[in-house]
Formats: C-alpha cells, structure tokens, sequence
C-alpha cells in the first residue's frame, strides 16, 4: 500500500486484506478495522509494515522540534513534502507532482523517519520503547540470553 496515494480508510483496508491473508475473523477485523479508522497514522502504518518490526513510534512531539532535526534537511530530497507526510498534514491531492515525484516523496520520508529514529532511539524515552520492544521478543528469542 501506497500511503501517499492513500485515505486513512483505504490503509485500513488494505490492512484488513493483510489480516485476512493471515486467518483474523471477521470479528477481529471488525474491531481492529474500528480502532485503525480512528489512529491510522502515517508513522503507526509505517511501524508495523513487515520488516519495520525494529522501529518504534517515534513521538510527534519530538518529530516536530527543529532541533532533533539539525541537518536533514540537506539528506533527504523532498525534505519537507516527506516531513509532511510523516506528520500527517494534508496536503492538496492535486499537487502538480507526477506519480513519480510522489513515489520519490514517499521514500523520502522513508529515509526521513529513519534517520529521525536513529536519533530518538539514543533519548530516554526511545530507549525506554527499544527495552520494550526487546522485553517482549520483537527482536526474536536468539537476542535473549
């Protein structure tokens, strides 16, 4: 899924279809589909995409203070259209951008998101979610002692 090109209905579609890939009732689709419509965020789709297990939610707190973000800018093309979309701000459909500078967008701030992880994950708080992640095996047992 596309989550530029997406509604916040379309991405709980589209992760219903992944449920449904994977045996969920319709009950449990029906509720998880509930609560999804109401917190579907860019950053909470991006997080639980396969392979993206090792990512935490990083707060938008910290996303939107310019100081955590010294830098990137120079990084990451389409900085601001990615940044923009990591935030969730609406932008105009119509935008005058082909399909392909949409594409570049939505990996940008695939780039974007990363390297704002790489920094949130060495504050107290985004260790605090990696010793979650880790207490409750997202990382796979052979990290256990």
């Amino acid at each position: 899924p596309r989550f530029l090109h997406s509604s916040r209905k379309d991405i709980a579609t589209s992760r219903a279809m992944q449920r449904d890939a994977s045996g969920a009732s319709e009950e449990e689709e029906s509720e998880l589909s509930q609560s999804e419509n109401d917190d579907a965020t860019w950053v909470s789709w991006f997080c639980s995409l396969k392979g993206n297990e090792f990512f935490v939610e990083v707060d938008e707190d910290f996303i939107q203070d310019d100081f955590n973000l010294t830098g990137l800018s120079t990084q990451v093309p389409f900085y601001e259209h990615a940044l923009d979309l990591i935030l969730d701000v609406d932008a105009p459909r119509d935008a005058g951008l082909s399909e392909e500078q949409q594409d570049s967008i939505e990996a940008a701030a695939e780039l974007l998101y990363g390297l704002i992880h790489a920094r949130y994950i060495i504050t107290p708080r985004g260790l605090a979610g990696m010793l979650d992640k880790f207490k409750h095996i997202h990382f796979g047992r052979e990290w256990v002692p």
